[in-house]
């Protein structure tokens, strides 16, 4: 984290107005992000201001844009043309890992002092300039940040802010204040109809302020378009990233990098996107790390060590098998310096997972079901083990049979000589038989087993979960079966937008939760944690997949809305209007984008990674698919 926040205050005809949201008039997510300001001048008069923030692409370089329209303001008695408005800045910056928080004290006062100068105009070629131009902080060779304006003057004066609150990390249980350093301020005149802009960047190589002179655009939409469907649009692009000579997709900011789960279904929704050249390159990049049925968790250079995951190689196969629908040729494009085809990749995923990965994910012959080690699903918490679903896990074999069926129609025959459609008809049957609970009305979540316990012998848990709409969704079931599971859905894990990972009821086996030190955590016969919130390891790892509702799989209930009931009319209308639930959460929170988690209960509070990858790619995809 280098930079905080930014501070603005409107000096009109001697009237100092702090620009905040107690004169904030009107707002557009963008991009760019587009403030409206409404400033006093005094005597009744006023001063309108538009504030736009652009993330340059492939940059980490931001601009700030500050403009004084020409028209009159909206409100009170317009400034007279011989009213002197100025704006004045203040940055104020860090230099810590997004975990950490400064504070201010000997040692960072000299850290941040020491590490600062001044800009001089003839640095970055500002001819507008009267006088210093903005500043440099460098408190490493290979890491700085330059901030600079195209006009005005920049004035030396650090001023410290200390303890700055931050409301979300005290809802974390975590520390709920930090401070924030500032070498000095900006003083920006603005004459009617006139712009300048700030840049504040982290890039070695950066241009001259007049390259930033021009105007920058507000993003427009046409009258006929779809506003969801390009605010969704507009999201997705914002999590696809350069790393290195390639592209990969950022979980979710602030925290998250890139996680293989999370890019290889958010990848779907690129194709949705179009942005099929950087799912090829992605898909490609995961190929090459495939190793006996395995693919990596996260991936930093050429280390791809961490393979506890069952689901990834098989998000893999749905992604390849929904890219090569758009991508000529895409089954035999070469994925690693052995000369390996994607369907090479696809094939050994499958054999592995019928004779075994060295990670302990492995067939059951009898049913042609797979049992998952503990934590490889996406329910993954761990030290606790919140939710470990050893055994055979629903959407595993979801992914499995899809898996197969998409290998009969590319590839020959198994190792063994039993087709891939045989396969994929007996294990479609074993998952029919042994997750379906009459009595319930739902497809189990999971079949509780330890390693080598085949699924006929694994004990049947109730729960009810998100997990039980990817047999339908992904098309496998259709039909009274279909139907009764995604109306227990509706009825005990939807909420606005997002499904609860766990429905408010009894559970059969209890599900006990112990924490680190041994204790039990949580209520093992009533394990419903509604509200993601307090310390990680004693109150939101047990919550986060034991009642907290996410957004990703949201969409794909939709999805099984319209399968259920084979894209009737009256299904596919429900389906769009569930699914619209989602461009109100886009107004909440992080403006634009759609939140991780939210709380199960009301008022479903947003919670986790303020814009989640998978929440916004996954509406795209249902919402493009919906008929």
């Amino acid at each position: 984290v280098f930079v905080k926040r930014a501070r603005l205050w409107l000096i009109a005809d001697g009237f100092v107005t702090p620009l905040n949201a107690e004169n904030l008039t009107a707002f557009s997510e963008g991009p760019p992000a587009h403030w409206t300001f409404l400033a006093g001048a005094g005597n009744g008069r006023a001063v309108e201001i538009e504030v736009t923030a652009e993330m340059l692409p492939l940059q980490n370089t931001t601009v700030l844009r500050f403009h004084r329209p020409e028209r009159a303001t909206a409100a009170g008695i317009d400034a007279p043309p011989e009213v002197r408005v100025s704006l004045t800045v203040r940055v104020d910056i860090e230099d810590r890992n997004f975990h950490w928080e400064t504070r201010r004290n000997e040692a960072a006062e000299h850290y941040f002092t020491s590490n600062t100068r001044t800009l001089g105009k003839s640095e970055i070629g500002n001819p507008k300039s009267v006088g210093a131009t903005g500043f440099e902080f460098t408190p490493a060779p290979d890491r700085q940040l330059r901030v600079f304006s195209n006009q005005g003057r920049y004035h030396e004066g650090v001023e410290w802010s200390v303890n700055i609150p931050h409301p979300v990390e005290a809802s974390r249980a975590q520390t709920d204040a930090g401070d924030a350093f500032s070498p000095g301020w900006f003083e920006v005149p603005l004459d009617r109809g006139e712009s300048t802009a700030l840049v504040l960047t982290a890039e070695s190589d950066f241009a001259s302020a007049s390259q930033f002179a021009p105007p920058l655009e507000l993003e427009t939409i046409s009258v006929r378009a779809d506003p969801f469907h390009e605010a969704l649009l507009r999201a997705v692009k914002a999590f696809v990233v350069k790393r290195g000579e390639g592209k990969t997709v950022i979980a979710g900011y602030p925290w998250f990098l890139d996680w293989g789960r999370d890019s290889l279904i958010c990848a779907r929704g690129m194709i949705a996107a179009g942005m099929l050249n950087d799912v090829r390159d992605l898909l490609v990049t995961f190929a090459r790390f495939e190793e006996n049925g395995t693919l990596p968790n996260t991936i930093h250079g050429e280390n791809a060590t961490n393979r506890d995951t069952s689901d990834a190689p098989l998000w893999f196969g749905v992604a390849c098998e929904e890219a090569a629908g758009h991508l000529s040729s895409f089954y035999t494009t070469r994925a690693d310096y052995q000369g390996r085809t994607m369907r090479d990749v696809l094939r050994s995923i499958a054999v592995n997972y019928k004779r075994g990965t060295p990670n302990g994910i492995r067939m059951d012959a009898e049913s042609g079901l797979i049992w998952s080690p503990s934590h490889f699903t996406w329910m993954d918490t761990n030290y606790p083990a919140c939710t470990p679903r050893e055994g055979y896990p629903i959407e595993i074999q979801a992914l499995w049979v899809r898996l197969l069926r998409q290998l009969q129609t590319i590839s020959a025959s198994t190792d063994g000589g039993e087709r891939w459609d045989q396969l994929a008809a007996r294990a479609e049957a074993s998952l029919n038989e042994l997750f379906w609970m009459e009595e319930r009305g739902w497809f189990a979540d999971v079949l509780i087993a330890r390693a080598g316990v085949s699924a006929k012998m694994a004990e049947r848990g109730d729960a009810l979960r998100s997990n039980c709409v990817f047999p339908i969704s992904l098309g496998l079931f259709t039909g009274e079966r279909a139907r009764r599971t995604v109306d227990a859905v509706m009825r005990h894990l939807a909420v606005p937008g997002a499904l609860r990972s766990l429905a408010p009821l009894t559970v059969t086996p209890p599900m006990p939760i112990h924490g680190n030190h041994g204790g039990l955590l949580n209520d093992p016969p009533h394990p419903y944690w509604p509200r993601y919130e307090a310390d990680e390891d004693t109150r939101r790892k047990p919550a986060y997949h034991n009642g907290t509702a996410w957004a990703w799989t949201f969409p794909s209930w939709c999805e099984a809305i319209v399968r259920a009931w084979n894209a009737e009319p009256a299904a596919v209308a429900a389906a769009r209007a569930y699914l619209l639930s989602m461009r109100d959460l886009m107004q909440t929170g992080c403006a634009g984008h759609i939140a991780e988690v939210f709380d199960g209960d009301a008022p479903h509070t947003p919670r986790g990674c303020d814009a989640q990858a998978w929440s916004v790619t996954e509406a795209l995809r249902v919402w493009r698919w919906l008929p």
